[in-house]
């Protein structure tokens, strides 16, 4: 039997409309959706099923949308008796891998990525900071270029996607002249991001220490698998560590690409990615074109995804 990894998107999957196919299907799935309104005091679920757009792109809606969706979609796998041994979530979906992993309540989760959405919008004025992604440039060489264009600002890589795809992050002015000189010496493609904040940068640093307070009055529980954390591409596997590792991905790097060789070099063949999207599914085409990435948001995807692993299970895969 393959083992198998559950992958958990971040911000830029949401859709109007995700989740409400699992809500009308699954009671599990309609209780997630209840379980955020009520925790959260305002009816996410509408939001996530009828919109507008608008709303649901606001940072502080976003956060607690996607992980509510993905939390949905695990508890409807888990239903069916599929259990991943690991597990790992991009940026924001590092939280709703914990949830998955036993280590934070639900309700706590979908409170505290609310918090920190908004937390992150506050800590740089609009128009301040921007992200780009880079096509086709080594992390070395971006980095380099990154320091050259900083000029006394902030510009660092923030997403370390896969071996094609690298994220910065930084100041407005620093990122465009990063950008620029990227393009100057062979990067096949630079394109500025329609972000509200310049995520997983030094200038997230008060959002940072607001984020360490609100997680150290969190209760982490002893955790049932082990979860690739996105700042050090390393398994944590006690509370302590997980909170830990969360406080510093507000402003550390998403180390994505070793967090996905990390669970193949564990063993891990198969991937489901768990929430809205094939984002993560995407990357992972790019850093290891002989892995199954699987997808689970909607009932077709679901099912899918389930006749995949139940076969995989009993060895007839």
């Amino acid at each position: 039997m393959s083992t198998i990894a559950f992958l958990f998107p971040g911000q830029g999957s949401q859709s109007v409309g995700m989740g409400k196919e699992l809500a009308e299907m699954y009671p599990v799935a309609r209780q997630t959706f209840d379980q955020a309104d009520a925790a959260l005091g305002f009816p996410l679920s509408e939001l996530c099923f009828e919109g507008p757009e608008e709303k649901l792109k606001l940072t502080e809606i976003t956060q607690p949308a996607i992980l509510t969706v993905s939390v949905a979609a695990w508890r409807v796998l888990r239903e069916k008796g599929i259990v991943p041994a690991f597990a790992a979530g991009h940026s924001l979906g590092e939280y709703s891998a914990h949830v998955a992993a036993g280590t934070l309540s639900f309700e706590d989760a979908v409170r505290t990525v609310r918090h920190r959405g908004r937390y992150m919008q506050e800590a740089v004025p609009v128009g301040e900071g921007a992200m780009a992604a880079i096509l086709g440039m080594p992390l070395e060489e971006l980095s380099k270029v990154c320091a050259e264009a900083a000029q006394g600002e902030v510009c660092s890589p923030a997403n370390i996607n896969s071996p094609e795809q690298i994220v910065i992050s930084g100041n407005a002015r620093a990122v465009e002249r990063a950008a620029e000189l990227a393009r100057q010496r062979g990067a096949k493609r630079a394109i500025l991001l329609p972000v509200s904040a310049p995520f997983h940068c030094s200038l997230l640093e008060p959002a940072q220490e607001k984020m360490a307070h609100d997680l150290a009055q969190l209760q982490f529980h002893a955790m049932q698998i082990p979860v690739a954390c996105n700042v050090d591409a390393q398994l944590v596997d006690t509370p302590d560590a997980a909170r830990d590792a969360l406080i510093r991905q507000v402003t550390g790097a998403v180390r994505w690409e070793p967090c996905m060789r990390l669970l193949i070099a564990q063993g891990v063949a198969t991937f489901a990615e768990v929430g809205p999207g094939k984002v993560l599914c995407g990357l992972l085409r790019q850093i290891d074109r002989s892995k199954t990435c699987l997808n689970a948001e909607d009932e077709a995807s679901l099912q899918k995804t389930i006749r995949h692993l139940s076969a995989a299970k009993t060895g007839a895969a």
